[in-house]
């Protein structure tokens, strides 16, 4: 109640307050006197539950204030766009150091491969999921963790990481099936590589994951990594026993990181009648086509020595390896060294983008300008040449130079399209063309289209 009003019922109750003897002159004395003070405190009502009147009055103007007040700024938020925050795969964790995340990918490509027609081989239309994996990884507490992953691509189940880690500061120790210590680009995850398929020599050579026990510690701009191996999950009967050794340096000056390494490899075959063989497809995984193969080779064991190298320095990066294979063949006067190798360089045509690098290997993009945030996402150009020779000491397995070309757009962090194209030119090809020729060139393209979380 505002103060006029006040004002007016007060007024109103002291006339009839100061009125009232007047009329009561007939009444006794005693009478009036009792009237009085019953006039009074009925006023003295009045007053305070006129205040209480006055304290509900402003409280309802102060809740009706602030409601006005969230309606507009509910208003103003569903206007604005929301800031944007990068999506987060849930992690369970708790008290005691356990954790669980979730993890995997998928990869789908798709393309073809065009090969001299006399030759009798398959091209044309091919396609496959090249990776369709499902796993977890997190802690177990007291420094110690895990991670698994099952592959489903190709209609098999195969193991990928299934490791039991332990870390404390610079060291990271690790039992179960992981990679053995070869070669930058092997290192480097399938997600984060610059062609949809890794350098020829990698798979020739027959790199995979491994049962074994390693050691990794880094200290500053140094790492070194070693460990002992059998084989793959697939091949546990076979007596493989082998030995991985890697070490890298990585210093940086100011934006522009280097990368310098190199790893040794031992591996005894264990058996008297072990082989080994090497043989690569022509850039894309969905051909079986191997138009350089060395067949079965009767060996004890295989020794390697591998070199690395690597700058990137905002959009640009540049690398390049080397790796030779020595195969001890007890039947043979020599034994034979097989050699492969690139040299790439790569650009992103948008501003601010960069290769990632962590941990001595290449790490992921993440786009400057992301689609959804106003963006378009990353794009970027590699050129490589690959080099693998697989002719020694009386082999011929044949060669294979690659020249190949990739564009990567990355709309987001986690999704990937690739387009790729490489001419494979041969000589001493496995496969002769009609006329007897194994000196020609094969063409392959292909696309991927990638997600992980």
């Amino acid at each position: 109640m505002n103060s006029p009003i006040r004002l007016s019922v007060i007024a109103a109750a002291l006339s009839c307050t100061i009125a009232t003897p007047v009329f009561a002159q007939a009444e006794t004395a005693p009478s009036a006197a009792q009237e009085l003070a019953e006039m009074r405190a009925q006023l003295a009502a009045l007053v305070t539950r006129i205040d209480q009147l006055e304290g509900e009055l402003a409280e309802e103007k102060a809740a009706s204030v602030a409601q006005d007040a969230t309606i507009a700024a509910n208003a103003e938020a569903v206007a604005a766009p929301a800031p944007a925050v990068e999506p987060q795969v849930a992690t369970l964790e708790k008290k005691d150091g356990w954790s669980f995340k979730p993890r995997g990918r998928l990869m789908y490509d798709v393309g073809f491969t065009s090969v001299p027609e006399s030759t009798g081989r398959d091209d044309g239309f091919g396609n496959e999921v090249r990776r369709a994996r499902l796993g977890a990884s997190g802690g177990l507490g007291g420094g110690f963790g895990y991670k698994f992953e099952l592959d489903f691509a190709g209609n098999e189940v195969e193991a990928a990481d299934a490791i039991l880690t332990y870390e404390d500061g610079g060291l990271d120790i690790a039992i179960g099936h992981h990679n053995n210590f070869q070669s930058l680009e092997e290192l480097t995850s399938s997600l984060h590589t610059t062609f949809i398929e890794r350098a020829a020599f990698t798979d020739a050579f027959g790199f995979e994951r491994r049962i074994g026990a390693s050691v990794s510690y880094s200290t500053g701009i140094v790492l070194a990594q070693a460990g002992v191996f059998t084989d793959n999950f697939d091949d546990t009967g076979t007596d493989n026993r082998g030995f991985d050794g890697r070490v890298v340096v990585m210093p940086k000056s100011g934006n522009t990181q280097f990368h310098l390494g190199g790893s040794l490899h031992y591996n005894d075959l264990g058996e008297d009648d072990a082989s080994v063989r090497y043989r690569q497809r022509p850039l894309v995984h969905f051909t079986s086509e191997r138009f350089v193969n060395t067949g079965n080779l009767d060996a004890d064991s295989e020794f390697g020595i591998g070199i690395e190298g690597a700058v990137i320095s905002g959009p640009f990066h540049a690398a390049a390896e080397g790796f030779w294979q020595n195969v001890d063949m007890p039947a043979m006067t020599d034994d034979p060294t097989f050699f492969g190798g690139y040299a790439e360089v790569g650009y992103f045509l948008t501003t601010g983008d960069s290769r990632g690098y962590k941990g001595g290997k290449f790490d992921r993009t993440k786009p400057e300008s992301p689609v959804g945030e106003g963006g378009m996402g990353s794009v970027q150009l590699s050129l490589r040449y690959d080099y693998l020779d697989l002719n020694d000491a009386g082999i011929v397995g044949g060669i294979q130079n690659g020249y190949l070309a990739s564009l990567i757009w990355k709309p987001t962090n986690y999704t990937l399209f690739s387009l790729n194209y490489g001419k494979m030119d041969y000589t001493d090809a496995v496969h002769a063309k009609a006329d007897g020729d194994t000196d020609y060139t094969v063409d392959a393209f292909g696309i991927r289209a990638q997600v992980d979380f």
